[in-house]
């Protein structure tokens, strides 16, 4: 199927790829680049998506088709014989996992002899769950990374392999994605020869420091101007590409992409505008003030406050929220 393999990569290793999102097509990819035997491939079923609400290809699919790989897209999989029997055929030596989007019965878990392994967005044991990336920036967390894991019942709760970590600094939740998406892929190619050969590291998380990440929804997307705005930055930054943060203005939502906590104190009530200037809009929060300097309005593209001005009027004491 790939003409160019290279010699010692896992020739002869069956792998089984389970992944969806963007997240997961950088490990597929390295995988076929760097010639290893990908049986199936296995994504979530289809999906509406985007304005348009047609139903579009999962990443993975999409990337799979593209470079001939065998798709399969079951409904669900627990509890599915015809699935299990379709993989237990396979016999594969290894299953690899990176954001595939439901837990894998045991049924599943024991068919590889060299196990599952899981690429998770994270240093575990912190932000088990869901959104990782999301969650270590709202939470203010200074670094974060990625961690290959044996897989096992619970969620991300299995022996460690390996992990590599990045600082996390100002980046939004999509840059991050993108960093660590590949820094999971080099990982994956790094580690596993020495998984082929059973020489690989296992440790095992300490369950003490075990945190989670749930999962994100539009909703937690709403600003609270009482909080401080470190944190309301935070959560902007967090919430940058989906599914954004944003307040009410003049009874419709104004997204909210980019913001900066500034050292100025305030006694005005929370989410009022103190100051509009092409810098941004100064907004009360939590007795300082947090600028706001990139807007989207309804109908309209992200944009600068200083853009946004050009043809629209925000007056100093409006009440954002």
């Amino acid at each position: 199927m790939f003409e160019n393999r290279k010699t010692g990569t896992g020739e002869n290793m069956k792998i089984i790829y389970m992944g969806t999102p963007e997240f997961a097509v950088p490990p597929l990819q390295k995988l076929c680049e760097n010639g290893y035997q990908v049986e199936l491939v296995i994504t979530q079923p289809d999906k509406a998506r985007d304005r348009g609400k047609k139903i579009q290809n999962t990443p993975v699919k999409e990337y799979a088709l593209k470079h001939g790989l065998v798709v399969l897209q079951p409904e669900r999989i627990k509890g599915n014989e015809e699935f299990i029997t379709r993989v237990k055929e396979i016999n594969p030596d290894l299953i690899i996992v990176a954001a595939y989007g439901k837990l894998l019965p045991p049924e599943l878990l024991e068919i590889p002899q060299l196990g599952c392994i899981n690429i998770h967005a994270s240093l575990l044991p912190k932000f088990r769950g869901a959104a990782p990336i999301h969650r270590s920036i709202i939470e203010g967390e200074k670094t974060t990374g990625v961690t290959l894991m044996y897989m096992e019942e619970g969620l991300d709760m299995g022996d460690m392999i390996a992990a590599r970590s990045t600082e996390i600094d100002r980046k939004t939740t999509a840059e991050l994605h993108d960093e660590l998406s590949m820094l999971g892929a080099d990982l994956l190619i790094t580690s596993l020869p020495y998984i082929e050969k059973k020489i690989n590291g296992r440790t095992k998380q300490d369950e003490s420091k075990a945190t989670y990440a749930p999962m994100i929804f539009k909703q937690d997307g709403l600003i609270d101007f009482a909080q401080s705005p470190e944190e309301l930055e935070r959560l902007i930054r967090g919430l940058n590409s989906w599914p954004g943060a944003y307040t009410i203005y003049h009874g419709e939502p104004m997204k909210l992409w980019q913001a900066e906590a500034i050292e100025e104190m305030t006694n005005m009530p929370h989410g009022t505008v103190t100051d509009v200037s092409d810098e941004g809009i100064k907004v009360a929060a939590g007795g300082r003030v947090l600028l706001l300097k990139r807007i989207q309005l309804p109908g309209k593209k992200a944009m600068q406050v200083s853009d946004y001005l050009k043809g629209n009027k925000i007056t100093i004491g409006e009440i954002l929220g």
